[in-house]
């Protein structure tokens, strides 16, 4: 469990994106430093009796206390708004925690049915077998989540913009629903972190990261976070992180803070070259439909561009001819990077039906409008000419 750092809370983004939750070491080094250590020592048995007991604040084992990963998780902490932020091992040990943490068998979830493939097996197939149930709803449908929630509910889950369509979810009108049934509002903001969308400040209590992807932003490490406040975040995940391990490593904390100190201005470079793109693609005749919350053609452009300050890089698009012509596209490809990542500089290019949600069922698949044909691009910070022409290749074909 790691505070919020306030000491640039009066800062802009970008100057606490680089210099927040930095404490420097008696070395006086300039980048922060890294603590590959499994355990620490103490000064006597009492010292050592005090850490364990809570009564002294410091390390005790870098499962749950690391000073990398500390500085981490205060930087998030600080540019989501939040009092506490915990760093896990991946994006999905963070939705783990988060419910392993807070929930208890008995309790009812009702989240979005538009979220990334393996969150809904983990709701469907781990989570059931605790005695958690889950219940799906249409993202931008609010009558339909508060019809879902029953006496025994404690949460509502959410990605947005969703994975893969970017449909956008109105924060503060599900804020108002789940705090009038007394429920917790939980985010996942991996699509356009705070640098373009602050979700506790729109009334969600807890905002979840794959660090994965934008804010590593370089492909070159796995890890995710949860934010909130003291008690949720702060004594129950983190009382679940601190027992169950799936922490973060203080390798990966260290890639982390770096890829914040460029979160800013790449966010900025990714959304300006998605729109453009996005833009191009629905001029191909090649393509049926494109889902980018940038394009007025959007049905929740303008509420987009009330919550976020912009649209991010992720793309979705049909295009004709099926997962026949899906696959042709991608097969054509000679230098994008065919991966089921995103949020990476470089550009990514996947065909959900088969890959990110496709341990669905068909009917799940139909409901959440993942259709065979679709496409999902991450654009990177490649020139996007280069990107334009190398979709080019593929649409010839169809």
């Amino acid at each position: 469990m790691t505070q919020s750092d306030d000491r640039l809370k009066d800062k802009q983004f970008a100057t606490r994106a680089v210099r927040a939750g930095q404490a420097r070491t008696h070395e006086g080094e300039h980048s922060e430093a890294m603590f590959l250590t499994s355990s620490y020592v103490f000064d006597s048995a009492e010292h050592a009796a005090a850490r364990f007991a809570g009564d002294e604040e410091g390390n005790i084992y870098s499962r749950f206390t690391n000073p990398t990963v500390r500085n981490f998780e205060q930087r998030l902490a600080t540019l989501e708004g939040g009092e506490v932020a915990v760093g896990t091992s991946s994006g999905m040990s963070a939705i783990l925690s988060t419910f392993m943490g807070l929930l208890a068998a008995g309790d009812h979830v009702v989240s979005s049915r538009s979220i990334f493939g393996t969150t809904r097996v983990l709701f469907d197939k781990y989570l059931a077998k605790f005695g958690i149930e889950t219940d799906f709803v249409a993202l931008t449908d609010l009558a339909a989540w508060e019809a879902a929630i029953q006496p025994n509910t404690k949460a509502l889950f959410l990605e947005t913009p969703s994975n893969p369509l970017n449909e956008i979810a109105d924060i503060k009108k599900l804020s108002a629903i789940a705090k009038a049934h007394d429920c917790i509002l939980i985010v996942d903001n991996c699509f356009c972190t705070p640098a373009l969308q602050r979700p506790l400040a729109l009334g969600a209590d807890i905002v979840i990261h794959s660090a994965t992807k934008y804010i590593d932003g370089q492909g070159r490490g796995v890890g995710g976070a949860v934010v909130g406040d003291a008690d949720l975040v702060g004594e129950q995940v983190y009382g679940f992180l601190r027992t169950a391990g799936p922490t973060m490593s203080p390798f990966n904390a260290w890639l982390f803070l770096k890829g914040l100190e460029t979160l800013d201005i790449r966010m900025k470079a990714h959304s300006a070259a998605a729109l453009e793109l996005a833009i191009w693609l629905e001029q191909q005749p090649q393509v049926e439909k494109v889902f980018y919350a940038g394009l007025p053609s959007h049905p929740q452009h303008a509420l987009a561009k009330q919550q976020q300050s912009d649209f991010g890089g992720i793309i979705a698009f049909e295009v004709k001819g099926g997962q026949a012509g899906a696959w042709k596209v991608i097969d054509a490809t000679t230098w994008l990077s065919i991966t089921a990542n995103l949020g990476d500089t470089k550009t990514t290019i996947t065909h959900p039906e088969t890959t990110t949600h496709g341990r669905l069922t068909q009917e799940e698949r139909d409901l959440a409008g993942i259709r065979d044909g679709l496409l999902r691009i991450s654009v990177g910070l490649e020139d996007v000419a280069d990107i334009k022409a190398e979709l080019q290749c593929g649409f010839v074909l169809l």
